[in-house]
């Protein structure tokens, strides 16, 4: 892959003392050196980049596009300012650090910007696909991509996990077409899709770039890439849409701690005195109250507070984790269990995101509270790394089916069709809201009884209908001797069994 052209960190010029230019923005800062070969009469200066806008503008590197939609897309961010300023507010956390992993890898920095496109710089973004995170990972494509989903943590989520993950599946798809633009299509739209549309183009002799494509595509990819130009046109020329951007100092926002022990979340927010919101904006992986402990465990913070955190860690003589795990050996309702070992239902149901009328399936680990005589330690990290939650519907045991929403479908159509409820559907499947879009799968868990009366139900059709077809053919005379002796014969044993 070539290196593309980009602004590191620090970009090494050389400047004559008599040449030496007073004009020279403010924004950049300039410290000398000697460790670098000069010519004689020559002083070598290290240049660093302090604006972040500014190294994100010099690495671009992906081909302009230019078309209707484009520009369409540009209008439509450029006319809502708000939206587009709160998008940079969220992202300011984590932009440096995208930006500084792609100029490491020499990848243009024009991804940076995908996150606008993506979630919206919201790391906890669910989509109705159920792709999730920063970068809006499906979740097999993030295990395909080493992104662990367990029922403590989703590193689809995770800062760091899923930016490196981004950028390596980024990195594959650009070795696989050549091309970046096309490239953010098979982002979108799935790899074999594009190389799909690529022969299907190749067989007619048509051009085979994204905009030639695009007429193949699905309007959600067929507008992605016109969608992070219409940002970089903006972030390139603000002052061109009348915006003025929110300085972003070319600076890491957060760092990276090893935790070796568990903590609660809401402890390790106070221990590095930041507002619990904020704690979670860094490290929203996490998904329960307690952040497992070891070797490979590390959370975000601030520059500024890390240095506090670990001096409170150190000085804090209470426990550190409040948590412990249950594993359940039978199928049982969480009202139960609470009532068994003395906790209330619904924290349990709450730690463990068990929606009302589900019951915990055996094999299951789930969160509990720890007592006063459970031992300060660790959760085993086999335990963290592997424990699985199953539940199901009260009442009786179900089976999991996945269904393709058509065009006629709703919510309530769905829930009337297979006797369950819009909550129960929308819990199921992380919906926020009630509508759904076409082609969407979701996943039902239906029980097993009234499938198998289903069954029962149409087996009973059928040998009526047989028996029907024998009568009729037997008065018709169409049926053989033999043959009605075997009808004869059969009614027979019927009415000595009754």
């Amino acid at each position: 892959m070539p290196h593309y052209a980009n602004a590191s960190t620090e970009d090494t010029l050389k400047l004559s003392k008599k040449l030496s230019d007073p004009r020279i923005e403010s924004h950049s800062e300039f410290e000398t050196t000697s460790d670098i070969e000069k010519n004689p009469g020559d002083e070598v200066l290290i240049f660093t980049e302090s604006d972040l806008w500014n190294r994100i503008r010099h690495g671009y590197a992906i081909p302009n596009l230019e078309n209707q939609l484009v520009t369409y897309q540009t209008n439509w961010y450029s006319s809502r300012i708000d939206y587009l300023l709160r998008i940079i507010q969220r992202g300011s956390r984590y932009l440096y650090h995208v930006v500084d992993a792609l100029d490491k890898r020499g990848m243009p920095t024009d991804l940076a910007l995908l996150p606008f496109i993506e979630s919206a710089f919201n790391p906890n973004a669910i989509s109705t696909a159920k792709a999730s995170g920063m970068w809006q990972f499906m979740p097999a494509t993030g295990r395909d991509f080493n992104l662990r989903q367990t029922i403590f943590k989703d590193d689809r989520r995770g800062v760091l996990d899923s930016t490196e993950a981004a950028l390596d599946y980024l990195q594959r798809l650009y070795n696989l077409f050549g091309d970046w633009q096309l490239a953010l299509a098979a982002y979108n739209w799935g790899e074999g899709s594009v190389q799909r549309a690529i022969k299907r183009q190749q067989a007619m002799g048509l051009p085979i770039d994204f905009d030639s494509l695009s007429a193949l595509m699905p309007n959600e990819t067929k507008n992605y890439v016109p969608k992070l130009q219409a940002v970089k046109n903006i972030i390139g020329h603000p002052e061109q849409y009348n915006i003025v951007l929110p300085r972003l100092d070319n600076e890491p926002y957060f760092t990276s701690i090893k935790n070796g022990k568990d903590i609660d979340v809401h402890l390790a927010a106070k221990l590095a005195e930041l507002p619990l919101s904020e704690f979670k904006a860094l490290n929203p992986q996490f998904n329960r109250p307690v952040i497992t402990g070891g070797n490979s465990s590390s959370i975000l913070l601030p520059v500024e507070n890390a240095s506090i955190f670990e001096s409170n860690f150190l000085s804090w003589k209470g426990s550190y984790s409040s948590w412990t795990t249950l594993s359940i050996n039978k199928s049982e309702r969480v009202e139960t269990l609470a009532n068994r070992f003395g906790y209330k239902p619904e924290i349990l149901r709450e730690v463990n995101a068990i929606p009302a009328k589900m019951i915990v399936k055996a094999g299951s680990t789930i969160l509990v509270p720890k007592s006063a005589k459970s031992p300060d330690e660790n959760i085993p990290v086999q335990i963290a790394e592997q424990a699985q939650l199953s539940i199901e519907k009260a009442g009786g045991s179900t089976r999991k089916i996945q269904i393709k929403v058509s065009r006629k479908d709703n919510l309530a159509s769905i829930a009337k069709r297979y006797k369950l409820t819009s909550d129960d559907i929308k819990s199921w499947n992380n919906l926020r809201k009630d509508q759904l879009t076409f082609g969407q799968k979701l996943v039902l868990h239906i029980p097993k009884a009234s499938t198998n009366t289903r069954i029962v139900k149409q087996k009973t059709v059928n040998s009526k209908s047989q028996l029907a077809k024998r009568i009729t053919a037997r008065k018709s005379g169409q049926l053989s001797t033999k043959t009605s002796k075997k009808v004869l014969a059969s009614n027979s044993k019927k009415k000595t069994r009754s």
